[in-house]
């Protein structure tokens, strides 16, 4: 594992799920990312959904992240779902270490809250065995939550005010109910899912990412990928730290 230079994350979910922005924000950026063919080559500017799973995406402001993007495959689309499974297989088990995967970051936004789990979903986690690789679970845009609830207040009778004085625990509420949905959904496939990350604020620049590094480390079975990945995110040097201590 000495020989791993960066940590190589795929990026999965269907197309306006925040995943470009999740990026940034892991990264600390507000750039777009360059984009890299498997021999190192610049391939060409960045623009979302049209690029190929093979191509590396990476950000100057931290270029020890490695990612791969799906483009957002939908539920119908075979030839997508075969180019990244064929792609998932190949990159968990290749014996070049530098280009093996380590993780796998499933985007659900809470924009499609009555979609959450659709039938490309359950494909991936019924089909798509991907070994050592941990996949998690990243429940986007939960903000649009906010709205929701803002609304369900009206619809009861509560004035604006009102409405918007307890919009955030009801927003709260409508989180662990549409979570628990997607947990009962995910958990029953083949190849669930090894955890489970909500992300909020995250077209703000300065939004927090420990809580997705956190989870990410917890689910990686080996110690020295572990390391990898705290020593190369920028979210937060206290986890540097409790990792370093528990060394």
């Amino acid at each position: 594992m000495k020989n791993i230079k960066r940590f190589r994350i795929l990026v999965m979910g269907r197309a306006n799920a925040g995943k470009t922005t999740i990026l940034q924000r892991v990264c600390n950026s507000t750039d777009k990312p360059e984009i890299f063919d498997g021999e190192g080559n610049k391939v060409y500017s960045y623009e979302r959904g049209d690029h190929d799973i093979k191509h590396e995406l990476v950000f100057k402001s931290n270029p020890g992240f490695v990612f791969h993007d799906s483009c957002g495959f939908e539920a119908g689309s075979t030839r997508q779902f075969d180019q990244m499974r064929t792609f998932v297989l190949d990159h968990a088990t290749t014996e070049k270490v530098n280009d093996r995967v380590h993780a796998i970051w499933f985007c659900i936004p809470m924009t499609d809250y009555h979609r959450t789990v659709t039938a490309a979903e359950k494909n991936f986690f019924n089909e798509c065995d991907t070994g050592h690789v941990p996949v998690i679970v990243l429940l986007t845009k939960v903000d649009a939550l906010y709205l929701t609830a803002v609304e369900e207040l009206l619809d009861e009778g509560l004035t604006i005010v009102e409405a918007k004085e307890r919009a955030a625990e009801r927003q709260g509420k409508l989180l662990e109910k549409w979570l628990a949905h997607v947990k009962g959904q995910l958990e029953k496939c083949k190849y669930p899912p090894k955890g489970y990350v909500m992300l909020q604020e995250m077209h703000q620049e300065r939004a927090d990412c420990t809580v997705l590094m956190q989870s990410t480390a917890k689910v990686m079975n080996e110690e020295s990928l572990q390391m990898l990945l705290i020593s190369t995110q920028q979210s937060s040097v206290q986890l540097c730290i409790e990792y370093a201590v528990r060394r």
